[in-house]
């Protein structure tokens, strides 16, 4: 065998073992720390790994992971009472183990930004002792520095600010967050990027967004504290959001989903967040639904949840969301309910801000045409995330429909089940 022989079968065993090892750890990861993943994810990391070993296997522990939870860990309550189990809704969101519903006393939804901006303001400026603030990003515009200031000054008067933002949108404010630190507000990135890598997660980003005062009223939805999701700052028109505020026992339930996320991003444990005990169940005739969902659940609880309620569904359902990119199960869900004879309306931006959703999207919607689905394309940029159904239950809050905000993502939807509510969105 010549040298050149030789040197090309050492290559090819040692390709072989990388390939081995790195098919072993796939396998073992995922099994110990039950990571369920769609079949065509499960294959193309396969493929990755046997092809590519040396890249496959670095991007998997840097982004292989998806659950922290484990099956069984979540708000555990007692058997459903009498008057539950013919309630579907609910009975799902027991099984899922998502916290009991919660009554509120209004929800206020902003017509726009400036109505946004005004609760928000009002919540942060009537805070007596606690302000807790959670966002993805928040921005280095002027309304971000105002915002800034109006916590800071809560933070000179004696009460808790604390600030929690993802570890990746905090990179886009920078002086923002330093200016709340320098005002003796406590700020928290969760999981940023130099902290994460070796422990596999840095693909779970926080895309929560909620503001809680005094445990008494919240204010939630999907935008983030930046200009041009209230007043189109750096933008030529602001975007099209929805947010609401709430007060009474949603705004506690809120409250202890942020501080459970606290605790994660300041612990730093590889475990998932420890869930607090839930606020009681309520007393309220038709109280929301919290349904957080991401790693911290053993179940994706909004996918399985929004699946449920579009086979419910009788007349109408009505979807908003900036990026469309459905898995085949939801995808497949809504096609059917057109097809049956339920109105299914999507609405979305003609150009959102990420091309790559835009051109992903493209198969989704031409197969919900087919089947009937109305699609509503609107000239500005739209960031709103809502999915009602019939005059049953409407959704709102910071979920976008695409495999990374329902299966990746923390991310944080309300249900709402009062004719009230549902009407006025």
């Amino acid at each position: 065998m010549t040298p050149d022989e030789q040197w090309s079968l050492s290559l090819g065993s040692l390709h072989l073992a990388a390939m081995i090892m790195g098919l072993l750890i796939y396998v073992t990861t995922t099994h110990g720390l039950r990571q369920r993943r769609h079949p065509s994810a499960a294959v193309a990391w396969v493929l990755l790994i046997a092809l590519v070993p040396y890249v496959g296997v670095p991007l998997f522990l840097l982004f292989g992971s998806r659950k922290l939870a484990k099956p069984g860990q979540g708000f555990v309550t007692a058997a459903p009472p009498a008057d539950e189990r013919s309630d579907r809704f609910q009975a799902l969101a027991r099984a899922l183990q998502l916290p009991p519903p919660a009554g509120f006393a209004a929800a206020h939804v902003h017509e726009d930004g400036e109505a946004a901006l005004a609760a928000l303001l009002r919540i942060i400026d009537g805070a007596q002792h606690t302000l807790h603030v959670g966002t993805f990003l928040i921005g280095a515009d002027s309304l971000a520095h105002r915002l800034a200031g109006h916590l800071a000054a809560r933070a000179r008067d004696g009460i808790e600010v604390r600030v929690l933002v993802d570890g990746i949108g905090a990179l886009a404010g920078r002086d923002s967050l330093r200016q709340l630190r320098e005002a003796g507000v406590e700020v928290a990135l969760f999981v940023p990027p130099w902290w994460s890598p070796l422990r596999g997660r840095t693909n779970l980003r926080n895309h929560r967004k909620m503001v809680v005062a005094d445990r008494r009223c919240a204010w939630f939805g999907g935008r983030n504290l930046a200009g041009e999701y209230f007043s189109g700052v750096g933008v030529e028109k602001p975007w099209i959001d929805l947010t609401l505020d709430v007060e009474g026992e949603l705004a506690a339930a809120l409250d202890d989903l942020f501080e459970a996320d606290w605790r994660f991003a300041r612990r730093g444990s590889d475990d998932a967040p420890s869930l607090l005990p839930p606020t009681a169940a309520s007393t309220a005739e038709m109280p929301a639904q919290l349904i957080p969902s991401g790693p911290d659940h053993a179940d994706d609880t909004l996918h399985a949840m929004l699946i449920s309620c579009i086979f419910d569904a009788r007349e109408r359902i009505d979807l908003m969301t900036p990026y469309f990119v459905p898995d085949d199960s939801l995808a497949g869900a809504l096609n059917i309910a057109a097809r049956r004879g339920v109105q299914v309306r999507l609405v979305l931006p003609r150009r959102s801000n990420h091309m790559l959703a835009d051109w992903a999207r493209q198969r989704s919607l031409r197969d919900a045409e087919m089947a009937g689905v109305i699609i509503e394309m609107l000239p500005t940029m739209m960031h709103a995330k809502a999915v009602l159904i019939d005059d049953e239950v409407a959704f709102v809050g910071s979920a976008n429909i695409d495999a990374r905000s329902l299966f990746l993502n923390y991310e944080l939807m309300v249900a709402f089940r009062d004719a009230a509510t549902v009407g006025h969105l």
